[in-house]
């Protein structure tokens, strides 16, 4: 009976088969057999049951059944996939699991898994950053108001808010690159890190077997490899979860009755937006990522505390990682995609963005009024204090402001009329969504 929603509601099938219980055992019987591999190589094991061992792994011999039906009984996942695995292997057998320790198996295959759903996270990324920059160099001189406090403040660019966006999806391309060979590592050290059942060949059937699965050896480590990698993977989910959030926050606001400046793609031939108000067109997608983004970063907390280990290790970060590995990928994933959608499908309304900004009768305009006096002589803070004043009464702004005398001596109705043009004042915008596509695009 499916209980939780990653079953049957959120992630993507791509994601969920890298983690999935299946997949799982895959990597472990992929271990071991590299791990016999290496040794044959180092004359620890006969390379026929090398060969052996390599074959009914490729072959699929191992059920998952008889898997779980070993572990039903012994109580031991590792140990029940090597005893599954000795019973298709005959006399090679004997040689499974040579020398190595169940968390040598698991957190290789853990640096397997991390491979694979890195490669896919990263394509997905790329995905993202593109609809962002397409979206910025489409609205390039779009224009709209910029808002802060949630107040009008003054005119910007959509390309440029996009602009913002493409580049900070770019930063977490960039660390997502830098934690990959830090996250793609195995061990093959034994017990208590020492490499004792090893022998003399320790390091280099640790290494070999890096090698044949393509992952980096962990330098030094206890019984697991150290959390502080795990850490920073999760951290690294959260991080961008945190992203997709303010952007999917964002468009909820700009898509309010009231601004209605962008929209969410709306199926109206069959899409429904309320059981009951039919005319609702509800932000839907956007607030399904905003809540699966705060469920990523609540698996924070328990990633952080399995890194504290007594001694060389610990099982009080097994049971929490079952969780929050597989939850916090999947639904990493499956966020940075509904974004690019949500990005690619993108409705934006240019003219509601025109109206908005000429809502405020020109005070928006009033940092360039402040800027003009102050070239005309005026001390900035005077000038501030005059406009400032001119912009509160209420009435029509610009003839607010030549009823102040001071201002009304140093400047036209017609002074007045350019610099209240608010398509005159997005300064450097374009310039910085040129500069930003140029970079994103380089790599």
């Amino acid at each position: 009976m499916p209980v939780c929603p990653l079953d049957f509601r959120y992630g993507r099938d791509v994601v969920k088969d890298i983690f999935s219980h299946e997949r799982r055992v895959r990597y472990y019987l992929e271990v071991e057999a590299a791990l016999a591999r290496a040794q044959s190589e180092l004359e620890m094991v006969p390379v026929k049951a090398a060969d052996d061992i390599e074959k009914a792994v490729a072959e699929g011999k191992v059920k998952i059944e008889r898997v779980d039906e070993i572990e039903a009984e012994i109580k031991h996942d590792v140990m029940a996939i090597v005893k599954a695995l000795s019973e298709q292997c005959g006399d090679a057998g004997h040689y499974i699991h040579l020398g190595a320790t169940s968390y040598d198996i698991v957190d290789t295959a853990s640096g397997l898994q991390f491979k694979s759903y890195l490669e896919i996270l990263r394509i997905e990324l790329e995905e993202l950053r593109g609809a962002l920059v397409d979206l910025a160099v489409e609205h390039r001189d779009t224009l709209m108001i910029g808002r802060t406090h949630g107040q009008h403040a003054v005119p910007i660019t959509f390309g440029l808010k996009m602009a913002v966006y493409a580049d900070e999806v770019h930063r977490h391309i960039q660390r997502l690159d830098e934690l990959t060979p830090r996250l793609c590592v195995g061990k093959m050290s034994g017990a208590v890190g020492s490499m004792a059942a090893m022998g003399p060949n320790g390091l280099a059937v640790e290494k070999h077997v890096m090698k044949l699965l393509g992952l980096t050896a962990e330098r030094a480590s206890t019984q697991i490899v150290q959390r502080d990698r795990m850490i920073e993977f999760v951290s690294l989910c959260a991080n961008i979860s945190a992203t997709i959030e303010k952007f999917s926050t964002e468009i909820r606001n700009l898509q309010r009755t009231e601004i209605g400046e962008v929209m969410e793609y709306f199926h109206a031939e069959k899409q429904v937006g309320s059981s009951t108000m039919a005319q609702k067109r509800n932000p839907i997608v956007c607030e399904n990522i905003t809540g699966l983004a705060r469920v990523i970063r609540g698996f924070l907390t328990p990633a952080w505390e399995g890194a504290v280990q007594w001694h060389e290790r610990d099982l009080s970060n097994s049971s929490a990682e079952r969780f929050v590995i597989p939850h916090v990928a999947i639904l990493t994933d499956d966020v940075v995609h509904k974004t690019t959608n949500l990005f690619r499908n993108l409705i934006v309304d240019s003219d509601r963005m025109a109206e908005n900004v000429s809502m405020s009768g020109g005070r928006v305009m009033a940092e360039r009024v402040i800027m003009a006096l102050v070239e005309r002589g005026i001390g900035r803070q005077d000038a501030h204090e005059l406009v400032r004043k001119a912009a509160l009464v209420g009435g029509d702004f610009a003839k607010d402001l030549l009823a102040e005398e001071t201002i009304g001596t140093l400047m036209t109705a017609e002074d007045l009329e350019e610099l209240l043009d608010p398509a005159t004042y997005v300064g450097n915008s374009g310039a910085i969504v040129d500069r930003v596509v140029a970079a994103v695009r380089k790599g």
